[in-house]
């Protein structure tokens, strides 16, 4: 299975037309979506996601003409891998409500992450991660009830706002102090609830949604580090690039050349 593409944190206010073309399209919505099946609306909550096939035209928009946020993977499945799908009964170019959208989201992020460096096992580690989310979608279609211990979580559904809140402002100053007060609970209760429901902490999280935006700047535009920096929420450019090393393995100046040499491989490689 072969990944061609990732994009993150995608914002329309208008409806989708998708063009028909070699690749599939996976695309996971953090807001509520309205999609054309066949001449019929079919309305999906926040926490939906849907596979198209190459061949499928691709048609959605917004509910009530809110801003549509989505994650999308471009990919390429071997006549195995839509084989291996239709073995777990997963549907294609149909919308499928997931009963929780954590696991799926933190793979989609970890290609991300993965496609900006250029390791041996890079193709590996892309096909294993979209078997992964195969089998999360594969079980969330099952007509078997599933445990979801996460749901038992105090105040769950509001601590599952904040996390989206934070990877869609990842410039913003958050302070656990506010969230307290406006939780209205204490700042231990706080960090117990976010890493019993996460299995991560508030302040992981806070790191990783500036880095994953980090990466996209990098990637897909020529602001300077140091302007890199600032968007992504930090005072300064030396605790950015450090902070960026720790967790990347690369300096971001290393991540933005890795990225455009990824790039262009990926564009000859459509070219032949």
């Amino acid at each position: 299975m072969k990944v061609t593409k990732i994009v993150l944190g995608c914002r329309r206010t208008g409806t989708v037309y998708g063009e028909m073309s070699e690749d599939y399209c996976l695309y996971l919505f953090r807001t509520p979506v309205v999609f054309n099946l066949g001449g019929n609306e079919k309305i999906c909550a926040a926490g939906s996601a849907i596979m198209y096939t190459g061949s499928k035209r691709q048609y959605f928009r917004p509910q009530d003409g809110r801003t549509m946020k989505y994650d999308i993977v471009h990919f390429r499945p071997s006549t195995a891998d839509k084989q291996y799908a239709a073995s777990m009964n997963i549907p294609f170019d149909v919308p499928v409500d997931l009963a929780d959208d954590f696991v799926i989201a933190s793979l989609i992020k970890s290609m991300k992450v993965r496609s900006g460096i250029n390791g041996r096992r890079n193709s590996e580690f892309m096909e294993l991660s979209m078997r992964m989310i195969l089998i999360c979608i594969g079980d969330m279609c099952s007509t078997e009830p599933t445990p979801q211990p996460s749901r038992d979580v105090p105040m769950y559904d509001r601590f599952k706002e904040l996390r989206e809140e934070i990877y869609d402002d990842p410039m913003r100053a958050w302070s656990v102090d506010e969230l307290c007060a406006e939780l209205d609970i204490s700042r231990t209760y706080f960090h117990r609830i976010y890493l019993s429901a996460f299995g991560v902490t508030f302040l992981q999280d806070v790191i990783e949604s500036r880095l994953v935006y980090a990466e996209e700047l990098l990637s897909e535009t020529e602001l300077s580090v140091s302007a890199v920096a600032e968007q992504c929420g930090y005072d300064s450019d030396s605790y950015f690039m450090r902070q960026f090393k720790q967790h990347r393995g690369c300096t971001p100046t290393e991540y933005r050349r890795k990225a455009a040499s990824e790039a262009a491989h990926l564009a000859d490689e459509g070219e032949q």
